[in-house]
């Protein structure tokens, strides 16, 4: 009896190169000390590769001052960070697994230690124009979802400006 031979399927259209409208990237990261390095390293990486250099001076800072809150605030073991391109802009998504407090005075100070610890994100993201902020995670284990959404353009002339502090 002839041995049978079972082979893989290739796709049928071959593979395309990464660009900027195929970036979507998903991440899930320790909380630990490592982890905004971690997560710097991958998103330049990811940039490059999706021909999204210009942006990387901004983007990098972002990704790592979300990082580096997240871990600090979360009292799970893991982060997710997302990365996406949309409609010439990036937008990047931080949930940490901490709770949204019920009660209004605890709630009200434990989102002015967060809006302290994101001061040089928010500086970031005023000078490339772009928006920011933070709230309930809409996921089913709850916590709390940081984003930002820097436009291309904006963070084009980060780099070109020298930062967010140069102006």
């Amino acid at each position: 009896m002839p041995a049978s031979v079972t082979t893989c399927s290739s796709p049928a259209t071959p593979s395309t190169p990464p660009t900027p409208e195929t970036l979507a990237y998903s991440l899930t990261l320790p909380a630990a000390l490592q982890t905004p390095a971690i997560a710097r390293t991958a998103t330049r990486t990811i940039l490059r590769a999706h021909g999204l250099e210009d942006v990387t001076d901004a983007a990098v800072q972002v990704v790592s001052e979300l990082a580096s809150c997240a871990c600090r605030f979360t009292p799970t073991t893991e982060v997710y960070v997302s990365l996406r391109y949309r409609e010439a802009a990036l937008r990047v998504i931080l949930y940490d697994g901490h709770p949204r407090h019920s009660n209004a005075r605890l709630a009200a100070a434990c989102d002015t230690r967060r809006r302290a610890a994101l001061r040089v994100l928010a500086a970031v993201v005023r000078s490339c124009g772009g928006d920011w902020g933070f709230g309930d995670a809409r996921e089913p284990s709850g916590g709390t979802r940081m984003w930002t959404v820097l436009p291309r353009e904006g963070a084009r002339s980060y780099l070109r400006g020298g930062g967010a502090f140069e102006r």
